[in-house]
């Protein structure tokens, strides 16, 4: 299969090139960075971004939202949506 856009830079801005699921936890962090996350089942999310100073709760977030935020940790506590992806 040709990829007419292989030779484009990578940036945040462009779209998810690969995804991993995200199992909360309270004190590991993400293995990478993501430029973003995707919630499949809803509910609210608790994380804290790569540069935030604590943890914010993302309250009601709707099933299949896509949450243009750079996490660092997805929290276990607090965390009640499911079928998180992390997208890169």
């Amino acid at each position: 299969m040709t990829d007419p856009f292989s030779s484009a830079a990578d940036a945040v801005a462009a779209p998810a090139r690969r995804a991993l699921a995200v199992t909360p936890h309270d004190t590991n962090a993400l293995t990478d960075i993501p430029k973003a996350l995707f919630v499949g089942t809803a509910g609210n999310v608790t994380m804290r971004g790569v540069d935030g100073a604590a943890d914010q709760v993302w309250k009601n977030v709707p099933a299949g939202a896509i949450l243009p935020f750079r996490a660092a940790y997805v929290r276990a506590t607090g965390t009640t949506a499911a079928d998180i992806l992390a997208l890169y």
